[in-house]
């Protein structure tokens, strides 16, 4: 009798897990997510008091994504994003990787020390205003290549912690196999390591180019005013009184902002889950 009610509770559990947990991604995902689309299609005075009502007087979704394209430079800005986002991910993940595999291989006190440093950047914030004290010193201030460095120094930290520990469940025997066939080290880990990195390099490639892709703070004191990015230009454009109150406009940019992330996600989303189960967490 009592194995059979344990039966009973385990399988009604089993069943209204699932159940929760999309309840939960609705809550939470779901009506955020809600209101900046119908928000977006509303007039401007509809859309003075953003809420989860649809629109009282009518929708006005192409009039609002067609001013917010023009108005805020998407294009323009768009180009400006991704002209820092791509440089800077893929030195990050290029530099991370070679750093993680000479941490993840060799075990000694002083490399011990060496991955604590390296990943303490993760919780430790950087000083902005020696940082950019810095950069003017370097002549590198409101510069594309400034900027580009920042996000390598700042994130950095994010690849060696993710690449190392999946680097730990690749086995020795494909090193020393490559090296018995006369492979240096160089070859060694454009050949033999950095394939079998593909899955864990797109999880950190999606969190770098979402830290990247959406930041405002550091934008701001590097190149704040002397180049177009999407969130620098809604920042810009929000604050000078154009889109002053207009949260159908803001909304309906923010939407078209997260259009190129989207994309690569759907793109690189079987990787990214592989990668977070095979090794970011182990």
């Amino acid at each position: 009798m009592t194995t059979a009610r344990t039966t009973e509770r385990r399988s009604w559990l089993t069943t209204i897990q699932p159940v929760a947990a999309l309840a939960l991604v609705a809550v939470v995902v779901g009506i955020p997510l809600w209101l900046v689309l119908v928000t977006s299609a509303k007039s401007q005075g509809d859309a003075l008091n953003p809420s989860l009502g649809l629109p009282t007087d009518g929708w006005h979704l192409a009039e609002n994504y067609r001013r917010a394209f023009t108005e805020g430079r998407v294009i323009k800005a768009f180009f400006g994003s991704a002209s820092i986002v791509v440089p800077a991910a893929v030195l990050i993940l290029l530099f991370g990787s070679m750093a993680a595999w000479v941490l993840a291989r060799r075990a000694s006190r002083w490399l011990a020390v060496a991955y604590a440093v390296a990943i303490s950047g993760i919780v430790i914030p950087p000083a902005v205003i020696t940082l950019v004290l810095l950069l003017r010193q370097l002549g590198l201030a409101g510069t594309l290549p400034g900027m580009v460095l920042v996000y390598v120094g700042i994130y950095l930290s994010t690849a060696i912690f993710f690449v190392t520990g999946f680097i730990r469940t690749i086995p020795h025997e494909l090193e020393e196999a490559a090296r018995v066939d006369g492979a240096g080290p160089v070859r060694v880990f454009f050949t033999i390591i950095l394939p079998l990195l593909r899955p864990v390099l797109a999880t950190a490639t999606i969190l770098i180019c979402l830290y990247i892709w959406n930041d405002v703070f550091f934008a701001f004191f590097v190149i704040g005013g002397r180049m177009d990015t999407l969130p620098l230009n809604l920042f810009q454009v929000a604050s000078a009184g154009v889109y002053l109150n207009n949260w159908n406009l803001i909304f309906a940019y923010v939407v078209l902002m997260s259009i190129p992330l989207l994309v690569v996600f759907a793109v690189a989303q079987r990787r990214i889950i592989a990668g977070i189960t095979g090794g970011a967490v182990k």
